[in-house]
């Protein structure tokens, strides 16, 4: 089914660079360490991995800052990092992208957050986490709404991205819910199922298959589950649209009004979702506030997110990657 046509996403994305999304939320460095397994460890049953380059990658709200930016749009990052190497090597990333830093916050006593895989043979073996979940200082999410208080006039949609560190508060909510009924963008949440509560009053939400069940308190084993989870979901909360993201099944939109929307994935193939995520709701909102309505900017974070599970480690969707998938998925259905 065809929920637009491909000169109307081509002239959205042409439009990105009009947009410019507040990101809130939690801050990281993916680390990749890239090896070969030879032997097993003859200290444990364990794969011994020879190392042969490291790598490091924006994270967390740093990845969807990465994507809006990759697709020519404009971002101003709101978070958290430590005073140490990590965090000032986020600073430098983005400084690169072209993104601003003003909107970062250091704390002393706090580790940036870091996640390290270790890929063997184009599988992930292990992966170990630096990282505090506790809440942030009250005084730094005093700054951080201050700042966007500043800033809000400039803004043409706003993404909350919660991966559970600390950052999404009761406290910084609360301060936001004013700007979100004064938005005349999209207001999108990738949520954190311990702050589900926190999210009332946005436009659309974005969990996956399983955070989304769990949420609702119910299994999904077939079609049917879905729709319960969906509905259940949307009965109970106020949004205006539940965004459901279910792997390699694609996704499923869940409107106020009744309507379900089920998107096919458009991958080939699926190395790694590390990210996706981040693509998603990155591009679904640079995708409304483009101008595009909520059923086809989800079919345009689809195809976005098709673009990045089809590289091992987080990565981000590049405007004309966008442009050369939306004319090869088009093209197929003609």
């Amino acid at each position: 089914m065809k929920f637009t046509d491909a000169e109307c996403l081509y002239t959205a994305i042409n439009n990105f660079g009009s947009a410019r999304i507040l990101v809130i939320g939690d801050i990281m460095l993916d680390q990749f360490i890239w090896g070969k397994v030879s032997r097993i460890s003859p200290e444990a049953p364990v794969p011994v991995v020879g190392v042969e380059r490291e790598t490091t990658m924006l994270g967390g709200a740093a990845n969807v800052v990465s994507n809006i930016v990759a697709c020519g749009g404009n971002a101003l990052l709101c978070g958290l990092v430590g005073n140490d190497f990590r965090g000032r090597e986020i600073i430098t990333k983005l400084e690169r992208l072209g993104a601003t830093a003003d909107g970062i916050f250091v704390e002393d006593d706090r580790p940036t957050t870091m996640k390290t895989r270790i890929i063997a043979h184009a599988q992930q073996v292990v992966r170990y986490d630096r990282e505090s979940a506790k809440p942030l200082r009250e005084e730094t999410t005093r700054r951080i709404l201050d700042l966007i208080v500043k800033v809000k006039k400039d803004l043409s949609g706003i993404i909350i991205s919660d991966y559970g560190k600390g950052v999404i508060s009761a406290q910084l909510m609360d301060g936001l819910k004013p700007l979100f009924s004064e938005s005349n963008g999209p207001v999108a949440v990738d949520p954190n199922i311990r702050n589900f509560s926190l999210y009332r009053n946005v436009m659309v939400i974005t969990p996956n298959q399983n955070e989304a069940a769990e949420i609702a308190g119910l299994e999904i084993q077939d079609e049917q589950g879905l729709v319960e989870v969906g509905k259940r979901l949307l009965d109970r909360n106020d949004f205006k649209a539940l965004l459901i993201t279910r792997g390699s099944d694609g996704m499923s939109l869940f409107e106020q009004n009744g309507s379900i929307t089920h998107i096919k994935s458009v991958a080939r193939k699926v190395y790694d979702v590390t990210g996706a995520g981040d693509t998603v709701i990155a591009i679904l909102t640079l995708g409304m506030a483009a101008g595009l309505d909520l059923k086809s900017a989800a079919h345009l974070s689809n195809l976005a997110a098709g673009i990045v599970v089809g590289e091992i480690g987080t990565s981000a969707a590049r405007m004309d990657d966008l442009k050369q998938v939306i004319n090869a998925h088009f093209s197929r259905d003609r």
